[in-house]
């Protein structure tokens, strides 16, 4: 009844046995006092190692995200642009120099440092605006003088809102109007009235003639003489 008890003691005895002796062969392997680190660091001793770069571009005075930024490196112009908040992401190598551009704000530059113990690097880059300055340029419509000139004193002024009042409220202008449109209901039926109360007011008796009037014969004579009676002209 013990011997499968004692067989499960024995193969416990012998593999704690083989952890201490493997343990005492590391120790004996280093030197004095020297800790050793469990964690896997080879990646670190390799030249020009990988590693996660993340970050967020943002402006130095208000800490707001620059959108679209540009980040490259500066060996390789491999990089990545930032989205609409100023997150980016990518894959670089320690030692890198990464260049920050974007449009209004100064070049910015970083080194991923070799000091790094992960292997992702997590970055803040504030970007600062600049003001560009672009020179004078005076844009001209003729290319030679000579042109301009011509197109100066040929030039056709469009009359202001003053001058067209001015025009539409000519009297002959009125009267060139007032000849060409049609009697309305109003005028009609004034017109009728007067010829009834005239009929009506000569009522049995003969109506008068006007060629028989000296009265209308001064007025006619006195008309001719002031030039009434020409032919007009009206204005366009």
């Amino acid at each position: 009844m013990n011997h499968p008890l004692h067989f499960l003691l024995l193969s416990l005895m012998v593999f704690f046995s083989g952890v201490k002796n493997s343990a005492q062969e590391i120790h004996d392997s280093t030197s004095p006092g020297r800790e050793i680190i469990l964690e896997d660091t080879s990646f670190l001793n390799r030249d020009k190692a990988l590693v996660q770069f993340t970050g967020i571009t943002i402006t130095a005075d208000s800490l707001a995200p620059v959108s679209f930024a540009k980040i490259a490196v500066k060996t390789t112009r491999t990089g990545t642009t930032a989205d609409a908040m100023g997150y980016f992401s990518f894959v670089a190598h320690i030692g890198d120099t990464i260049l920050f551009n974007a449009l209004g704000y100064k070049p910015a530059s970083f080194i991923i440092p070799d000091t790094i113990h992960h292997r992702r690097y997590s970055l803040i880059q504030l970007m600062t605006a600049d003001t560009l300055t672009l020179p004078v340029a005076i844009i001209f419509p003729w290319p030679t003088y000579e042109e301009f000139k011509e197109a100066f004193l040929n030039l056709d002024i469009p009359d202001d809102d003053l001058e067209r009042a001015r025009k539409n409220l000519a009297a002959s202008k009125i009267m060139m109007m007032a000849d060409q449109l049609p009697m309305d209901g109003r005028m009609n039926y004034n017109n009728y009235i007067q010829n009834q109360t005239s009929k009506l007011y000569y009522f049995g008796q003969q109506q008068p003639f006007s060629i028989f009037n000296p009265f209308a014969w001064a007025q006619f004579i006195k008309a001719w003489k002031e030039g009434k009676f020409k032919q007009k002209t009206y204005e366009d």
